[in-house]
């Protein structure tokens, strides 16, 4: 199947074509259709999966053969974070090169006024973070009454950060014929509750098994102490020629101890997480895009968003408290097609979450151990005999030889 087959417009099939895509992703083959057909839609789908283009391509498409004749907007795509707004409403941007459509994305951390001021010279598609939406409204400064269709994206993480009543909210504002899409890498029953609660009749469209790990991303446990963890660490980013590496840590004060130690080693280094401003989170990702740090640090919640094409290695220096987070944060690497690989650095104190991730994702993980780093408390049923990693010229973990491959034909 070609884009050309889902009844997309000439205008927006050539903004696809310009970023090098050819073929739908699953995700996008299976939504388009309905969304363009005025169904509500309840999506499963995984991050890296092409989710943002399957609902942005049928809203541009929808906008493009109905124009907006006011200046309030009649499509409203509602994220957790303001990474995930961001790189919306660049996808928005990008596919509507061709066509008039007026983007806006609004979330907290910034200075209000300038979202105000574009608000009110007319916007089409409005993205927004819950609470900056609500600010906003209650402020009188945009008018959702004439919303034609809501997306609530990646709603289990919206769950787990509580925004669930604040939706609960921001519907009370909306037009009950408005069309709804609800995408989520998970379907809990809470999340199921939702859906039935706001969806009427919704197309079922689910690309994932449920929590099962993309199978481009081939994962590893190394085995560590606890002190230790840092110093595997930096031998790890030593001896690969990975060119960007993404870091995971389970509290923002590890994230910000674990910069400071990589900064020790000359290792070039920033972390991402909730204390961190807007321009500093913008900051530290777009050198990180660009090439000028080579380790992003982050937290479960602000990774979200981070989006990099074909990131060769994702790192879990903690394991997450929430099994499922495991398959969010692996999520970065292996993305539309391109392979990754995902390391785990893990000590005998996460035994536990250990264990349920592998219970969720219905496989064990392979252990490998690195010669001097071999832990004194193994794991449970760990190799018996120490060993590096595969040698660098064949298989280094996620080695950064692929970065010179033409990137995936799919749309992110």
């Amino acid at each position: 199947m070609n884009f050309s087959d889902l009844g997309l417009s000439p205008k927006l099939l050539q903004a696809i074509s310009d970023t090098g895509y050819t073929t739908p992703t699953a995700i996008q083959s299976a939504a388009i259709g309905p969304v363009l057909q005025g169904k509500d839609l309840m999506a499963s789908a995984q991050t890296g999966t092409g989710k943002t283009a399957a609902f942005t391509l049928p809203l541009l498409e929808t906008l493009l053969r109905k124009p907006n004749s006011s200046k309030s907007p009649k499509f409203l795509i509602i994220t957790p974070t303001r990474e995930l707004a961001a790189q919306i409403e660049a996808s928005a941007q990008t596919y509507s090169k061709y066509i008039s459509c007026r983007t806006l994305a609004v979330f907290g951390g910034v200075k209000i006024g300038p979202q105000i001021r574009q608000l009110k010279q007319g916007v089409d598609v409005l993205i927004a973070t819950p609470g900056r939406l609500l600010d906003l409204s209650e402020q009188g400064e945009v008018d959702l009454k004439m919303i034609d269709v809501l997306v609530l994206d990646e709603a289990d993480r919206m769950l787990d950060m509580g925004f669930i009543p604040a939706i609960r909210r921001i519907q009370k504002l909306l037009p009950a014929t408005k069309q709804t899409l609800m995408f989520s890498a998970t379907y809990s029953d809470e999340i199921r509750t939702l859906a039935q609660t706001y969806l009427r009749r919704p197309v079922e469209v689910s690309v994932t098994p449920k929590n099962a790990a993309a199978h481009t991303v081939d994962q590893l446990i190394y085995p560590v102490d606890k002190k230790q963890k840092s110093a595997v660490l930096q031998y790890l980013l030593n001896n690969y020629g990975w060119v960007q590496v993404l870091v995971f840590s389970r509290t923002k004060h590890g994230a910000n101890k674990l910069v400071r130690e990589l900064d020790k080693a000359n290792i070039r280094a920033a972390a991402i997480h909730g204390n961190r401003s807007q321009s500093q989170r913008t900051k530290a990702l777009a050198d990180f895009k660009s090439g000028k740090i080579a380790v992003l640090v982050a937290t479960d919640i602000a990774s979200r968003g981070i989006d990099i094409a074909q990131l060769p290695v994702v790192i879990n220096f903690d394991l997450p408290n929430v099994p499922e987070d495991y398959v969010h944060r692996i999520g970065r690497t292996g993305r539309a097609g391109s392979n990754g690989r995902a390391i785990s650095l893990v000590c005998a104190d996460e035994v536990k979450q250990l264990r349920d991730i592998e219970r969720v994702i219905s496989r064990q993980l392979p252990r490998e151990f690195i010669d001097g780093f071999a832990p004194q408390e193994p794991l449970p049923e760990s190799p018996s005999k120490p060993k590096r990693p595969s040698s660098k010229p064949k298989s280094a973990p996620g080695r950064s030889r692929r970065s010179g491959q033409r990137r995936s034909d799919t749309a992110r």
